[in-house]
Order: C-alpha cells, then sequence, then structure tokens
C-alpha cells in the first residue's frame, strides 16, 4: 500500500536521511511525518516564518509498523515510549516510581520496527502527560485529552527500508500569516477544552496513577481500554 506522508519544516529536504534529527523527540531518532497535509502547514510555520511542506510518497508493504492507537495497546504505552524519549520534569517520588513501573510493565518493543505512529507529544499532549505522571488527572482524562483539540497524529520512519521505500514528491510553502494563527488556535483550543472539561470535572471510580501503582495493573487490565 502507497500512503503520502508530508514533513512540515523550515527547507526542503528531498532525502531525508536515517539517524538525523533531535535524539530526545517522541519516538527517538526518525523522521516524523503526518499523513494530513494541513497539519504539516502547521508544524512547519514558525511566528516569524513561513514553512516549507515536503511531500513525500511511502510504499509500505513489507514494513513492520508500530501503532500505537491500535486495539492492543492502551494510552500508557504511548505514554511510556514518551517517559523514555522526552524529558520530563519528575519533581515528586510519585512521579518517579510512576515512570518506572510504566517503563517495566508497559514499553513496546518500538525500536524493532520500520514506522511507527501514534499522538504527537506537543505542548499540550506533554502537559496533559505531565500532569497524569504526577497524579493530577485520572487515566480517563488523560485519554480524553489525548482527543481534544484533534492535535493530531504523526508516522516515523524508524528504519533503512522504511528510508529506501520513501520517494520525494516536491514540496509547498506554508504561509506563516495564513498557517501560524490556525497552529495557535488549535492548540488553544485543546488546553480551553482540557481546563474547562477535563481537568477539573473528576468522575466516581475515575483511576489515578497511584491506583495503578498499588493494585500494579498490566496491559491486559480491563479497566486500561
Amino acid at each position: 500500500m502507497i500512503i503520502e506522508l508530508y514533513h512540515g519544516s523550515d527547507h526542503i529536504i528531498e532525502q531525508p536521511e536515517l539517524g538525523k534529527g533531535r535524539l530526545k523527540n517522541d519516538y527517538g531518532k526518525g523522521f516524523y511525518c503526518t499523513e494530513e497535509r494541513d497539519l504539516a502547514r502547521e508544524w512547519g510555520v514558525s511566528r516569524s516564518r513561513d514553512g516549507i511542506v515536503n511531500q513525500y510518497q511511502l510504499e509500505t508493504n513489507g514494513l513492520t509498523l508500530l501503532d500505537l492507537g491500535g486495539n492492543e495497546f492502551c494510552v500508557l504505552h504511548w505514554l511510556t515510549v514518551l517517559l523514555e524519549n522526552r524529558e520530563f520534569d519528575l519533581t515528586t517520588p510519585l512521579a518517579v516510581e510512576a515512570k518506572e513501573y510504566l517503563l517495566e510493565h508497559f514499553r513496546p518493543a518500538y525500536e524493532t520496527y520500520d514506522l511507527i505512529k501514534g499522538y504527537r507529544a506537543d505542548d499540550s499532549y506533554f502537559s496533559f502527560a505531565q500532569d497524569f505522571i504526577g497524579g493530577g488527572i485520572s487515566y480517563r482524562q488523560l485519554t480524553r485529552a489525548m482527543h481534544l483539540g484533534k492535535l493530531g497524529e504523526q508516522v516515523v520512519l524508524k528504519s533503512e527500508a522504511a528510508f529506501a521505500r520513501l520517494q520525494y514528491r516536491g514540496y509547498e510553502v506554508a504561509s506563516q500569516e495564513e498557517w501560524y494563527p490556525k497552529k495557535v488556535h488549535r492548540d488553544r483550543a485543546a488546553r480551553a477544552a482540557y481546563f474547562n472539561v477535563e481537568k477539573n470535572r473528576r468522575q466516581k471510580g475515575d483511576l489515578y496513577i497511584l491506583q495503578i501503582l498499588d493494585e500494579e495493573m498490566k496491559p491486559d487490565d480491563p479497566r486500561l481500554r
């Protein structure tokens, strides 16, 4: 199957290279794309400049895909990958213990896959995850927060085989004047929904990280589905 991918940047990238990019990215080093052109437009612009949307085609037949949104995974699998690659502010013993437990029991072998598909932990998503680890929001609230604002999913190329299948199809310029306000609006909408609807509305029976630790819950626990 051939899929269309887009990469928002400040420059043209005709030949992405394996091993480049920031180490402390959501899923480690890789080439981060999206299947949604408009998201790439927003991700490519900044407050002060236009963006470049690089377009590619990827033949996925024969490639292994880790889809963190699949039925066999829960939000804690995504969070665990994030914990291993991003820098969290672990200021409490609870947060430290939570990281250790999740890494032991919820870490998928993501480094063995050619492709990873999952949430993009921009500032909004990252703050939601930080609140959950610190015990501030419940598992239900974290799961719901992942869908607020439609902040988007990303597809990450992680192997030589994936890079070899990627074909450059051209680029377009994304106007800062048009797309930066949309980028800001998307983030603000997610935060507003989170604070107004989710964060301050606890429900009876909500599951918090402390309970997950105390009961030593595992990925097959039906309460995590």
